[in-house]
């Protein structure tokens, strides 16, 4: 579970993205996380680039795990990124989303 004191870590505002990304998640809905995700995005040096294994049940927010991990490496680093996803319905959707 997330600390009390870290409950902000919930909202995806606290996570220093962009304005213009934070409204696009606003947008769709999404504003915090659930505890799960929070608490894989705080594992040791996951935000440095180290390795995350997680699983969780279809539809559960695992793509938005990844999506911020994502984003915040591009972002800080101005290196790019490969995102692999299963379906090229799905892959035309992110395109569009990440873009």
């Amino acid at each position: 579970n997330v600390p009390d004191d870290q409950a902000d870590k919930l909202l995806l505002a606290s996570w220093g993205l962009p304005k213009a990304v934070l409204e696009k998640y606003h947008s769709l809905g999404v504003v915090q996380m659930f505890e799960w995700q929070a608490e894989c995005l705080m594992l040791g040096q996951v935000l440095e680039g180290k390795n995350l294994v997680y699983s969780a049940p279809t539809s559960a927010g695992k793509t938005l795990v990844a999506e911020l991990l994502i984003l915040k490496r591009v972002l800080e680093t101005r290196k790019k990124a490969l995102l692999i996803l299963p379906f090229v319905s799905v892959a035309k959707e992110k395109k569009c989303y990440l873009q």
